[in-house]
């Protein structure tokens, strides 16, 4: 059980995790929370995780049946604080990362911030960002920040990650795994030692990290870590672990009890989607969809229930790896932000030819661009501003980025999605400010 101490920790903070059912054993039955998903962007790649986030009927980290724009997300509180009087919580727990899409995590907070002060927030991490913006979140006023670490030893991590994205460069293997424990540990220590407290999640994977976790948990101790969080592992559908043998309660509990001589150890997670609402042993997430909200309410876009046809800059059809400017065909996807179907491949002229521009050039690439027209974005190493202009007065949005073409596909969607829902939500702020 967590024990919640006075004299540990300053009088706000022990305020506050009183009323936090993640932190507090006893705040689990007294108090609810709410997990807003604004931040569909990750920077890794866990290959116990896969990025098909929409679903209703799944329960598990990284899962939502919708993604919010942080003026939606503070609707979306403003609703559920009415109908569940015991919320004391909002977290930003993906369905990415929360530093991944920092600006909407910041604003979001921010804005819940403006109408409940005494609201208490937290949020989720891979820690990869964490050293980038340690400080920024102690400046908002957060206390609880959870970090998921599965491993000190590279080695061990590689077997968990299948890249990281770190400051437009991926890494992979070895490399990968060492950068991102860099950066964790010091982020952690960071955190801890500026009073925040710090929760370590640890995804336990039979014959890859269980037997390492008591390490984990004693180097989190030493870091200044509040609690341990050791989670069983669940195959999901479509990941690279996906037919490995899910971690029992048993093993989990046994594991747990070696470490509690350590760290205090977390008992009663349940493994919340991205979306979750209500007490911890209840998820009332679905009774809360704004898509379902009574007329009048703005409904949230949903990117599986819009098809999206996509232009693709690629070498080998296999990665986002070419500059718009040196393409000579385009890759031309359609799909709901789940599922993708290659419709054609399109043959172009170069847009950039390395010579003076003059009438004739400019004409050659209007008509580059008049060919992508009937696209909703077009997903590309690198553009320059003015092909991005261009294909902005056509309607066509471009996107950067460097991944796979799968990968790149889904973030595609989640930029027009959000952009979508930003338009749709100045759109409709006029008629709500009349009805108000």
């Amino acid at each position: 059980m967590t024990c919640v101490c006075p004299g540990i920790m300053k009088p706000e903070v022990l305020e506050q995790t009183r009323r936090h059912p993640c932190y507090s054993a006893e705040a689990h039955n007294k108090y609810a929370r709410i997990h807003l998903p604004v931040a569909p962007r990750c920077n890794i790649q866990c290959n116990y995780c896969n990025r098909k986030y929409d679903c209703v009927n799944e329960s598990r980290p990284g899962v939502t049946s919708e993604v919010l724009t942080p003026e939606l997300a503070t609707e979306k509180f403003s609703w559920v604080k009415e109908e569940i009087p015991e919320l004391s919580v909002v977290g930003i727990a993906g369905p990415g990362d929360a530093l991944a899409d920092w600006q909407a995590t910041q604003e979001t907070i921010k804005r819940i911030k403006a109408v409940s002060p005494d609201t208490v927030f937290c949020l989720s991490t891979n820690g990869l960002l964490l050293p980038e913006y340690a400080g920024e979140i102690i400046e908002l006023g957060i206390h609880h920040v959870t970090v998921t670490m599965n491993a000190l030893d590279a080695a061990i991590g590689a077997k968990i990650y299948q890249y990281i994205a770190y400051q437009g460069v991926r890494y992979e293997g070895l490399a990968a795994a060492a950068l991102l424990l860099k950066n964790q540990l010091a982020g952690i220590q960071y955190l801890t030692e500026r009073g925040i407290l710090v929760k370590i999640n640890m995804v336990m994977i039979k014959g890859i990290n269980d037997r390492h976790i008591p390490e984990v948990v004693k180097r989190a101790k030493e870091l200044g870590a509040f609690v341990a969080n050791i989670m069983p592992l669940i195959p999901a559908p479509g990941s690279n672990f996906e037919h490995f043998p899910p971690t029992s309660m048993k093993e989990v509990n046994d594991l747990r009890n070696i470490c509690q001589l350590d760290l205090p150890q977390m008992r009663h997670c349940q493994q919340c989607r991205a979306d979750a609402i209500g007490r911890l042993n209840e998820d009332r997430s679905q009774e809360f969809r704004l898509s379902q909200r009574p007329a009048g309410v703005p409904k949230v876009y949903n990117p599986a229930k819009k098809q999206y046809r996509i232009a693709v800059t690629s070498k080998y059809n296999k990665l986002v790896d070419q500059h718009f400017g040196h393409a000579e065909r385009f890759l031309i996807y359609q799909g709901d932000g789940r599922n993708f179907q290659l419709l054609e491949e399109r043959a172009a002229e170069k847009y950039c030819l390395g010579m003076a521009d003059c009438e004739d050039e400019e004409r050659r690439r209007d008509h580059i661009i008049d060919s992508l027209q009937d696209c909703d974005a077009v997903l590309t190493m690198r553009i320059g501003q003015h092909a991005k202009d261009k294909l902005c007065c056509r309607g066509v949005t471009a996107v950067e980025y460097c991944d796979s073409v799968a990968n790149g596909l889904q973030y595609a969607v989640e930029a027009l999605t959000r952009q979508e829902a930003i338009e749709h939500e100045r759109v409709m702020a006029p008629s709500r400010r009349t009805a108000n």
